[in-house]
């Protein structure tokens, strides 16, 4: 893993910074220090968020990074922030110390927020996969970026208290991102169990690790139907957080994540091209385990449970064959009739572990369907949820950590399309369209009564062909963020209460 930028706090701009950042708005170009609105528009800078504009005279680089509308207030605000900290650590990459001016630092009751978002930022910013280059080809990046907020000492506590959060979120997506990028040869089932074990030891929470043995004792028939087909072992991580000062009131939370290490699509084979980037099938469970161990960092007062199944799905004779049928750990009989809509069969054994907790709700996230991305494209994950209140709190979340998601429903007709001649359910539907949906359905099913469940679709998002903002071309550890504002609120308003009840072509899953 490339050693993160190292975020601090001062109260003047430290002299050896080479590279400054002052933000501007869009709307008032004509309020930055030191520059004329001429100047920066002959530059070509609008102030639009995430844009930069350099000016260099020769001792020290002045980046003007823009923030937007001056207007913009709330989650958008600290997106512009976030974003345009991450624009400003690409545009001085070569720099090695750098500062960056905090916008009215005089707001000491909102500045932990802003610091966090622009410690966020810049770490995510300035992220790069260096773990298999050569030497030769490792270039020396960013390495500290100081935050300047004046000379107020409640200020500085303050910057101080939010930079200490927003390094937590952010090494824990840098170590999801880590995980994701990292070839599937090499990120095997047990070397991912190995590598969460670790984390999780050294962030001092709960781990257990099943293998191929215990895991056919605990009865996850989906796990190991996937995992016929491989000459690795599979593995199943259980991570638990207990907060401080638990006791039999507090509530917990169970998350889970996919953890396809490879996905080949199995005797229900992919094209070439669409398994270039199959590396990225494990992205809900790299999610999880990166949100898990975060948790202690940020003192979260809820009770977590991350449950992630690991396995990669190939071909071998042993393989899983289209019409086969395996028991799930619940006793339901699943008929296979596409081996490449395998990621729904592990997740269903995991939702069971899940449910088996009684938790006031589960939150799962998955590289689950190519439909999604048909529907949402590669920048937004889908979420479908069998409770309002839930749904709403993850969408809430979403957006309080910058990351976009979009509500799908779980249509109840749509339902018999799973149903089986042979089983209890099926794992596609052999109508067009709704895949994304069916597929919601189908991990429903696995999920314990009167329950609140809630499925992030992470397909697009978790893997970029071109960066965006604080995401690299890569993976993006889509979801952390999302996972650990909604744990961080829980119980803030009430979350901790069980919200109300109501009742095509994959990247993994067909």
């Amino acid at each position: 893993m490339t050693e993160p930028v190292d975020v601090k706090v001062a109260k003047s701009t430290p002299s050896g910074a080479t590279a400054v950042a002052v933000t501007a708005h869009s709307d008032r170009l004509n309020r930055v220090p030191g520059l004329r609105k001429a100047a920066l528009e002959r530059a070509g800078f609008s102030g639009a968020v995430g844009t930069t504009a350099t000016f260099d005279d020769g001792e020290r680089a002045t980046v003007v990074v823009g923030l937007g509308p001056s207007t913009t207030s709330g989650p958008g605000r600290t997106d512009a922030l976030r974003r345009g900290a991450a624009a400003f650590a690409r545009a001085v990459g070569r720099h090695r110390r750098v500062a960056f001016e905090v916008p009215d630092p005089s707001a000491v009751d909102a500045l932990a927020a802003v610091a966090r978002a622009l410690t966020e930022g810049l770490v995510l910013g300035s992220y790069r996969f260096d773990d298999l280059r050569s030497a030769a080809n490792v270039k020396p990046g960013l390495a500290t970026a100081t935050l300047v907020v004046g000379d107020d000492n409640a200020a500085v506590r303050s910057a101080r208290d939010g930079v200490r959060a927003g390094a937590a979120v952010a090494d824990a997506v840098c170590f999801a991102r880590d995980l994701v990028n990292t070839p599937g040869g090499t990120l095997t089932a047990p070397e991912l169990a190995d590598r969460a074990a670790a984390r999780a030891m050294a962030a001092g929470i709960g781990v257990e690790v099943l293998d191929l043995a215990a895991i056919a004792e605990a009865g996850l028939g989906g796990l190991i139907a996937v995992n016929r087909g491989s000459t690795i072992e599979p593995r199943l991580v259980t991570l638990t957080y207990e907060p401080d000062g638990a006791d039999d009131d507090t509530p917990t939370v169970a998350l889970v994540g996919k953890g396809i290490t490879f996905d080949s699509g199995g005797l229900s084979l992919k094209p070439a091209a669409s398994m270039m980037d199959m590396k990225c099938d494990m992205g809900g469970a790299a999610a999880v385990i990166s949100a898990m161990c975060a948790l202690p960092a940020l003192g979260v007062g809820v009770r977590v449970v991350g449950i992630t199944p690991m396995t990669d799905n190939m071909i071998n004779g042993g393989a899983q064959r289209p019409g086969d049928v395996y028991t799930a750990r619940n006793g339901t009989t699943v008929e296979v009739l596409n081996t490449d809509a395998e990621g729904r069969l592990v997740l269903g054994e995991a939702l069971i572990l899940a449910s088996e907790q009684e938790p006031a709700a589960i939150v799962d996230l998955a590289t689950l369907t190519g439909a999604c991305m048909v529907a949402l494209g590669d920048r937004i994950a889908g979420l479908m949820s069998n409770d309002d209140g839930l749904r709403s709190t993850v969408a809430e979340a979403a957006a309080t950590a910058g990351e976009r998601v979009w509500p799908l429903p779980l249509p109840e007709d749509y339902r018999p399309r799973l149903d089986s001649p042979v089983a209890d359910i099926k794992n596609i539907t052999s109508q067009t369209g709704g895949g994304t949906l069916t597929a919601g359905l189908f991990l429903r099913h696995f999920v314990g009564d009167g329950i609140p469940w809630a499925h992030l679709d992470i397909a697009g998002p978790a893997f970029l062909q071109e960066p965006d903002g604080e995401q690299p071309k890569g993976a993006t550890g889509f979801g952390v963020r999302t996972l650990l504002a909604l744990l961080e609120g829980w119980g803030a308003d009430g979350a901790d209460d069980s919200p109300d009840d109501d009742g095509d072509e994959d990247t993994d899953d067909a």
